[in-house]
């Protein structure tokens, strides 16, 4: 139980969200409506605290939480994990969503606005290109790789070949650090010289590489010309 909340078997988050909206519950409530039903022995508010004490009481812990460490939780089990899972990767991908597809790029700023919300909380590497036309305007955002970083694990093709395909002008990289702290690592800059080689190899430049993390991004163009 989240400390300082009482929690009783009379709580009845889906009556007072009928009443009131979705935005005048707690987060306890809200999370107790997405397990849909008590479990063993425990009311749906009550499982909620549970999730909640594990993710340290706050939506940006549940998001950094794995399906996996949902199951841990006592009586949630893989089924009810899935649904939380699935629950707050629809929010991230909503926030994502908040920049319109043709949105212009007109530095890290923009790209920290467009992926950050999506990147940020992950528990893992995840590596994405923007395409870009002429008039630096996403064409469209591509899933690379997900895992550490390593120079010898990315192809320039995994990049380049969507970027042919949709004409694309230019490519800026984007990745996040789960840690929380952007500043870039030797394999960063070693993944960047990688494909920017490739990049004016095939007359498609690499603008950026924009790191995110929490709440902040670095941006390897602040070091100089890629």
């Amino acid at each position: 139980m989240i400390p300082g909340i009482p929690c009783t078997g009379d709580d009845r988050p889906r009556e007072r969200l009928a009443r009131l909206g979705p935005r005048a519950l707690a987060l306890r409530e809200l999370l107790a409506l997405v397990l849909g039903a008590g479990v063993r022995n425990r009311t749906a508010v009550q499982a909620a605290d549970a999730v909640l004490s594990r993710a340290g009481g706050s939506a940006r812990g549940l998001a950094r939480l794995s399906p996996a460490a949902f199951a841990e939780v006592e009586g949630i089990g893989p089924a009810r994990a899935a649904r939380l899972a699935a629950a707050l990767e629809l929010g991230r991908r909503g926030a994502a969503e908040s920049a319109p597809p043709g949105d212009r790029i007109r530095g890290p700023a923009d790209v920290w606005r467009r992926v950050g919300p999506a990147l940020r909380d992950l528990d893992q590497e995840e590596f994405h290109a923007l395409l870009l036309n002429t008039q630096h305007r996403v064409v469209r955002e591509v899933f690379v790789t997900r895992g550490i970083l390593d120079a010898s694990l990315i192809h320039p093709r995994e990049v380049f070949r969507p970027a042919v395909a949709a004409g694309a002008a230019a490519v800026i990289l984007v990745h996040n650090h789960p840690s929380g702290d952007p500043s870039p690592s030797p394999e960063d800059r070693a993944v960047t010289r990688q494909l920017a080689g490739a990049g004016r190899t095939l007359g498609i430049p690499v603008l950026d590489h924009v790191i995110v993390g929490d709440g902040r991004w670095a941006a390897l163009s602040n070091e100089g010309p890629l």
